[in-house]
């Protein structure tokens, strides 16, 4: 009987450590080192959800602020579309923009003047997060791990007629950033 007892013991250890050893087995595999997309944050379609394509403004204002004051404090590292470094300096003037146009006056005697626009843009602008990942998976499981290595602000931008959007800048989060 103690024999009998012993061996379903050692069974039911055996069958508790197996398949524990054949989920450690099975890792996870990098499905892809570069991904990128943009992620809507501002939802202006009265007929969706609030929270699609959405972050809550309580939540967003304090995010994106933060964004953009590491950015130009040089708190972050910060690099340019084509993945070139930028000082604070840099970043600060993203965005400013100065044009120099000659108006005319809307009345008689329809004079022209000189007149200077000065631009820039703030967090309130921003209208997208761009995100560079890497995504690693178990195809066992099925389960995804994301690993963002970039973020970047996006803003909406009209040029001849057509919107595009424009990342301002990578702010790298992971050290493996640029990279190659």
């Amino acid at each position: 009987m103690k024999l009998i007892v012993k061996l379903l013991l050692v069974i039911l250890i055996l069958f508790s450590i197996l398949p524990s050893c054949k989920n450690k087995s099975s890792k996870n595999e990098i499905l892809t080192s570069k991904i990128q997309y943009d992620v809507p944050i501002v939802n202006n379609d009265p007929q969706l959800d609030w929270w699609i394509n959405n972050l809550e403004g309580s939540k967003r204002d304090p995010f994106l602020k933060r964004i953009m004051e590491a950015a130009e404090k040089g708190d972050v590292k910060v690099y340019d579309y084509f993945n070139k470094p930028l000082t604070p300096e840099q970043v600060k003037l993203i965005g400013k923009d100065t044009v120099f146009q000659t108006l005319m006056r809307n009345t008689p005697p329809y004079e022209e003047y000189d007149t200077t626009i000065i631009s820039s843009i703030t967090y309130r602008d921003i209208c997208k997060i761009r995100y560079l990942e890497e995504w690693k998976w178990n195809p066992n499981t099925l389960e995804i791990d994301k690993k963002v290595l970039a973020l970047g602000p996006v803003i909406n931008k009209e040029f001849g007629g057509q919107n595009y959007n424009q990342l301002l800048f990578w702010i790298a989060i992971d050290k493996s950033f640029p990279g190659n």
